[in-house]
């Protein structure tokens, strides 16, 4: 039996196993039933586009998978509100496609690049942000909070490539 939105019946709010919170960096603080910390913790939807509230898996900075969110709209409303915001700045990915100068070769640094979304300035707070996606790919964290991404380091001209192998 098919039902349309208004008659399916509303999804309970069931009080989570672990606990999310944004530390003063930015980054999301996950605090698991044992009482393990992870910092840095991901949320990752399965299904971005088909099924952008169903199926999301909040993953650490090693990869791992730390919990499995079925619903969102099953989750209490300040949680579900913190992954939202949080989703919403990853689904904000400008690919770097120059790098025009960066302030210092050490961190913290100023970073000045243009984007497929226009030019931009953003600190890299440690070397840290910059996570490898794959032999050519990188994700870097810009210290407010995007994420801006590199699709193929080759494919950057010389001189951008040289200055972001001084942080590789």
């Amino acid at each position: 039996m098919i039902h349309s939105a208004a008659t399916l019946p509303a999804l309970p709010s069931l009080p989570p196993v672990f606990q999310l919170q944004r530390q003063a960096s930015g980054r999301l603080l996950f605090t698991g039933a044992d009482g393990e910390a992870h910092a840095g913790v991901v949320p990752v939807r399965a299904f971005p586009l088909a099924a952008p509230d169903e199926g999301i898996s909040l993953v650490s900075t090693e990869g791992h998978e730390l919990a499995w969110i079925e619903q969102l709209q099953a989750l209490p409303d300040a949680l579900r509100a913190l992954l939202q915001e949080e989703l919403a700045l990853r689904d904000f990915v400008p690919e770097i496609t120059r790098l025009k100068s960066v302030s210092t070769f050490a961190t913290p640094s100023i970073w000045a690049v243009e984007t497929d979304r226009g030019d931009t300035t953003f600190v890299l707070k440690g070397e840290e942000d910059i996570r490898r996606l794959g032999r050519n790919a990188l994700l870097i964290a810009g210290g407010q909070g995007v994420q801006y991404s590199v699709p193929d380091i080759s494919a950057l001209d010389r001189a951008s490539r040289r200055l972001l192998e001084r942080f590789l």
